[in-house]
């Protein structure tokens, strides 16, 4: 009987903190249908909210800005991850504690403090040399440096899972270094390369902070355009843009977890 009633209690529990997390975007997504002019009733399911952010340039400028951005930060970070994580596994053996401390500081720094830095970084750099001024390319550096983590983690954590032998059987069978990247560590990796790519994807459409410091005055991502806008209220617009990055943001991350847990055959 107490096995039950706690199945039950954790049940409940389980389902009201669901109901917690998806609530508020549920009725964002809701009022994003309304057809009325405000947020503050709902009157009736309308697409006219969604048809009116094709004409809208400014939205489409900054959602052309993110995916941008999203796209060329992802693929960088991609590339210098791997490197990162396979460094981190060759040498996995020696003491490196203050390596692994380096790996996790963009984690855990809070985005404020990694935003204010990489603008004062970027404006010094501008002052001394002229380049680097704000704008995309600031912006694709400063999203770069906190993604790169995240790739060489999850490329890590896939090596780590590698029987060692492999490796030596690909040397004992005379391949060369180029062709065991390309077909032994590329396929092996591949899942945990495309996951590692969605998230770093998923990360960069959803960073207001990082960006907002570090974006030029003809470079601003969704989130920025909506935090300008929503200071004059929530509008059924901006509902409809915030339910388009849900959605654009939960393929990505049902994407990255379907292909961290695909094992190749």
């Amino acid at each position: 009987m107490r096995k039950r009633t706690l199945h039950r209690g954790l049940t409940g529990f389980w389902w009201l903190t669901l109901a917690f997390l998806y609530l508020p975007l549920a009725v964002v997504v809701l009022f994003s249908f309304n057809s009325a002019n405000s947020s503050a009733n709902f009157a009736d399911f309308s697409l006219r909210w969604y048809f009116q952010l094709l004409g809208n340039e400014e939205i489409l400028s900054a959602f052309g800005n993110s995916l941008v951005l999203a796209i060329c930060s992802s693929v960088i970070a991609l590339g210098i991850g791997c490197v990162f994580g396979y460094g981190m596994y060759r040498h996995r053996h020696r003491k490196l504690g203050w390596l692994i401390v380096l790996i996790y500081l963009p984690i855990v720094l809070p985005d404020i403090v990694f935003g204010i830095s990489e603008m004062a970084f970027f404006v010094q750099i501008h002052e001394w040399t002229g380049l680097l001024s704000p704008g995309l390319g600031t912006m694709i550096i400063a999203h770069v440096t906190f993604q790169i983590p995240f790739v060489a983690l999850i490329v890590y954590s896939r090596f780590v899972g590698l029987d060692p032998t492999l490796f030596e059987a690909a040397k004992d069978l005379y391949a060369t270094p180029v062709k065991r990247v390309v077909h032994f560590m590329l396929p092996t990796l591949k899942p945990a390369l495309i996951s590692a790519f969605f998230l770093s994807f998923t990360l960069s459409v959803d960073d207001f902070v990082i960006s907002f410091f570090t974006a030029g005055p003809e470079s601003a991502t969704l989130p920025i355009y909506i935090w300008g806008a929503i200071k004059k209220g929530v509008s059924p617009e901006i509902n409809a843009i915030a339910a388009l990055m849900i959605f654009a943001v939960a393929a990505a991350a049902i994407l990255s977890l379907a292909f961290s847990r695909r094992r190749p055959s």
